[in-house]
């Protein structure tokens, strides 16, 4: 069997400027093409992705349809349905770019449920943004008319942010494990999974999303994967980043990248959770590596060129 390997989709992965279901297929048909570069260098994937685009979306479509005959479904079970198309979608443009280039393996997507704490802090204080960028005047209104928290990103505009708490562990864990190991390509966690709190015997969706970064990292430790690959939308992590001193990070150490955190050099809401599940996988999987870089460098995993590589 060849090494396992985790890949965390980034948002450009799936969508671009079409947010239509046939812009989502023409950008996963194109990453497909990129991924199965990985199959054919004989490593076993495991996919997952993120979900903020798609779920707030769709929580906005949910809420202008609601009515009393048609109500509006909760978080937890938007995060299935964005979990479900997704998964359809990479699914079959995967197994289709698979079968045009002559490689027989099955690939399936497990709706996959994540646990995590009723007492975990960002219950309290929402920070995950998901739906479309708004002005700031609709994101007031927004805000008056449901108690929703909305936030400025990224200098693109004003987006609803939710609850995202961290996962502690798989339920379909021994699933996932089985079919990576009998070399079925698996798509889990999608969106970070859908986040569930354990009720005596039984789990009860919670109206969360969880960043999938840390899921990824989650879903790499239980299947003793070798390696996690966070996509994202550049080839390297670099510290003092867009100034005159920029350093392009190549191979580094969990001590460094921690004195690096230590000093600031990541943003929140953008590198510093890829860098910190990047961490806890690598220190939690004995000799693994954790990769970080863009969609179309994905070549340079195999061909060991550059990219940013953690390891112990």
């Amino acid at each position: 069997m060849g090494k396992k390997i985790v890949v965390a989709l980034g948002g450009n992965a799936i969508l671009t400027d079409d947010p239509t279901a046939a812009g989502q297929i023409k950008a996963l048909t194109n990453t497909s093409g990129k991924l199965i570069k990985l199959i054919e260098a004989g490593y076993e994937l495991i996919i997952t992705h993120g979900n903020g685009p798609q779920v707030g979306n769709l929580l906005l479509q949910q809420e202008a349809a609601d009515s009393k005959s048609n109500p509006a479904m909760p978080l937890d079970t938007v995060v299935a349905m964005t979990q479900g198309s997704i998964g359809f979608w990479l699914q079959n443009t995967l197994y289709t770019t698979m079968q045009k280039a002559g490689i027989d393996k099955p690939v399936v997507t497990i709706l996959t449920q994540v646990l995590v704490s009723e007492d975990d802090p960002a219950f309290q204080h929402p920070t995950k943004p998901i739906g479309p960028f708004i002005a700031k005047e609709e994101a007031d209104r927004r805000a008056a008319a449901s108690g929703d928290t909305y936030v400025e990103d990224a200098g693109r505009g004003y987006r609803k942010v939710v609850p995202s708490p961290k996962p502690i562990s798989i339920l379909e864990a021994d699933t996932i494990r089985a079919l990576v190991n009998n070399g079925v390509v698996t798509i889990s966690a999608g969106g970070g999974g859908i986040p569930v709190i354990r009720h005596g015997a039984a789990y009860k969706g919670a109206e969360a999303v969880i960043d999938k970064d840390f899921a990824a990292a989650k879903l790499a430790e239980i299947a003793k994967a070798d390696y996690l690959l966070i996509l994202t939308a550049v080839e390297n992590v670099y510290i003092n980043f867009n100034r005159p001193d920029q350093e392009r990070l190549q191979e580094v150490t969990v001590r460094q990248m921690k004195q690096y955190i230590k000093e600031g050099h990541f943003a929140a809401g953008s590198m510093l959770p890829k860098i910190e599940a990047s961490i806890s996988f690598v220190e939690n999987v004995k000799n693994a590596k954790a990769y970080i870089t863009s969609l179309d460098n994905v070549e340079a995993v195999i061909s060991g060129g550059s990219t940013t590589i953690i390891t112990n």
